[in-house]
C-alpha cells in the first residue's frame, strides 16, 4: 500500500469518526431530567419482605413506565438507608415521574397505562403518598 492510500483511508476514517461523533453529541436527550411538573410518590407494600409481592409490583411497574404516554422521565428506588431523624426510610418504593406541564400529568392520571398499573398493584400496597410540585423558575 503506498502512502496516499493510506493517507486517504486514515483521512476517511477520521472524517467519519468526527461526524459520529458530532452527531451523538447534537441529539437530543430524552432522558433529560424536567423540571416542569415532578409526581413524587412512596408506596410502602402490605407485605414489604415478600419476594413474591416485589417482583409482581416491579413488573407491573415497569411494564407501566414502558407504555405510558405522558411520562417523560422516570426514577424507581428503595429507601437508601440513612439514619438521621429528619429521614422517613419506612417505605418501600419511591417513584419520581417528570412531565412537560400539569396538563399532562392530568391526562397521566386517566391513561390506560396507569390505571391498569393502579388496578394490578393496589392489592399489594397499604399506603401510597404523593408529592406533586413545579419548578419555582
Amino acid at each position: 500500500m503506498n502512502f496516499k492510500n493510506t493517507f486517504k483511508r486514515k483521512l476517511s476514517l477520521l472524517v467519519a469518526t468526527v461526524i459520529i461523533c458530532v452527531s451523538v453529541s447534537c441529539q437530543k436527550n430524552t432522558n433529560q431530567f424536567d423540571k416542569n411538573f415532578v409526581h413524587t410518590v412512596y408506596i410502602w407494600l402490605k407485605n414489604p419482605n415478600s419476594q413474591e409481592d416485589r417482583e409482581l409490583f416491579e413488573k407491573s411497574l415497569d411494564k407501566f413506565l414502558k407504555t405510558s404516554k405522558y411520562a417523560k422521565t422516570n426514577f424507581v428506588g428503595t429507601p437508601a438507608g440513612t439514619d438521621r431523624a429528619v429521614v422517613d426510610n419506612s417505605y418501600t418504593y419511591a417513584i419520581i415521574v417528570t412531565f412537560s406541564s400539569k396538563e399532562e400529568q392530568d391526562l397521566y392520571q386517566k391513561e390506560e397505562a396507569h390505571l391498569l398499573f393502579i388496578k394490578e398493584s393496589s392489592p399489594l400496597w397499604n399506603k401510597v403518598q404523593i408529592y406533586d410540585s413545579i419548578d419555582i423558575k
